[in-house]
């Protein structure tokens, strides 16, 4: 699915991308990465060479009086180490010596070091102001907006290549949270839903599966997200939890029919003490823990009917889980472990937070700009999550394979 708009380019950026295609022909992606890297050396001298016009106030043509009798001098090699490899460059000297160059400072070699300081600081939420004084501070020169902007454009390939890539065909639980951001376009701005799915596989690997942006909720919108996943290679999902986001759960079942749908309790709660006195908070809450909380179905519905007649002075807030039972219901289906994982999306709602501490610094200009910043923000995360597996996970496993629903299913995935 492309959620996105057509992306906007630049006529000029159009017109170098023509020009390195017309003139080096790459043929696969590694051949386009040579061609990328050819283009390094004369982008930095041709900067070079305007910091050295700058430094003695006359470009090469000039033939006019100069201000004094320092000179150009012929040109020093240099090798510098990229991202994308080595680059050797032509470096303008002048007879005083007095020519300190700022893009690439003397005695420096290495520039891939700034390209993923700036990544990193842009990961963290940073303004392109923020980051330019930041690398003033830190190395001594300037980096300009523009700089910054090529710098983050890098990992677009990067990023389109992770929305669209391989998952596994089986995920044990899946989690939907969704967050707001802001967009400018043209003169305007609009809210829009950035929606987040979080998958659990069978080994208890936590992973990102992909992120969406959205103006409007609906049954085909989910439709088409459950759907990319099925062409990303998902062919099971054996639990969703969600916030009663509208059109998912006729959404998720269209693509995967056997997937069990699971109100966040945590996000009911929330809903029905709107309709509560703060006085009682403490008292209402402790009433629906002992019905969400049972050892059994049973005993949740004792507690339930006893939860209806305690709160009855507050129609609004027992309304709210009359029409939800059903999802507390099925909780008890399965065992403990499984239970405490499908009742809450406290987990993709950690993620959102994060996502969140780097998107509060204002409006996007465009997606783009948001996608970049989220991806580079999901790495950090997924390189954090990497050292460890869920909490229980092995307990997690095995009531889920004593259960009908699943057992087979199970064995379909895992080498037993």
């Amino acid at each position: 699915m492309n959620d996105m708009a057509k992306i906007k380019r630049d006529p000029r950026d159009v017109a170098i991308a023509e020009a390195i295609l017309n003139a080096y022909k790459p043929k696969n992606v590694e051949e386009m990465n040579q061609a990328i890297n050819s283009v390094f050396g004369p982008m930095f001298e041709a900067m070079l060479k305007g910091e050295m016009d700058n430094h003695l106030g006359y470009d090469s043509n000039d033939k006019g009086p100069k201000k004094d009798s320092n000179r150009r001098n012929g040109y020093g090699k240099k090798t510098l180490k990229t991202t994308r490899g080595e680059v050797e460059i032509e470096v303008p000297r002048d007879r005083d010596g007095t020519f300190e160059p700022i893009v690439v400072p003397k005695r420096q070699k290495d520039v891939s070091g700034i390209e993923d300081k700036v990544l990193a600081m842009y990961a963290r939420g940073m303004s392109q102001r923020d980051i330019a004084s930041t690398v003033e501070e830190i190395y001594g020169f300037k980096i300009s907006h523009d700089m910054i902007s090529d710098i983050t454009d890098s990992i677009l390939n990067e990023l389109n290549e992770w929305r669209s890539r391989p998952l596994s065909k089986c995920y044990a639980f899946a989690f939907v949270d969704c967050m707001y951001v802001t967009l400018r376009s043209d003169y305007e701005t609009k809210e829009c839903a950035v929606y987040v799915i979080l998958g659990y596989d069978l080994s208890g690997k936590k992973e990102i599966l992909g992120i969406w942006l959205s103006e409007t909720e609906s049954k085909n919108y989910w439709m088409q997200i459950f759907d990319e996943l099925k062409s990303r290679g998902v062919e099971d999902i054996f639990f969703i939890s969600m916030d009663g986001v509208s059109g998912l759960e006729s959404g998720a079942r269209a693509i995967f029919p056997q997937v069990v749908v699971q109100r966040c309790i945590v996000h009911l709660i929330r809903n029905s003490i709107k309709y509560v006195p703060a006085k009682d908070y403490k008292k209402f809450t402790q009433s629906l823990k002992k019905v969400y909380g049972a050892a059994n179905l049973k005993a949740s519905k004792v507690a339930f009917e006893a939860f209806c007649n305690e709160w009855k002075q507050y129609p609004g807030a027992v309304e709210v889980w009359k029409r939800s039972f059903s999802h507390v219901e099925q909780l008890f289906d399965y065992g403990s472990d499984v239970r405490r994982l499908m009742y809450t999306t406290n987990a993709i709602e950690a993620i959102n937070s994060s996502f969140r501490k780097v998107t509060k610094k204002g409006a996007f200009p465009n997606e783009n700009a948001l996608f970049k910043l989220l991806y580079l923000r999901t790495k950090e995360l997924e390189s954090k999550w990497s050292k460890g597996h869920i909490q229980n996970w092995s307990m997690v496993l095995n009531q889920l394979m004593v259960n009908d629903k699943f057992a087979g299913r199970i064995q379909k995935y895992i080498n037993l």
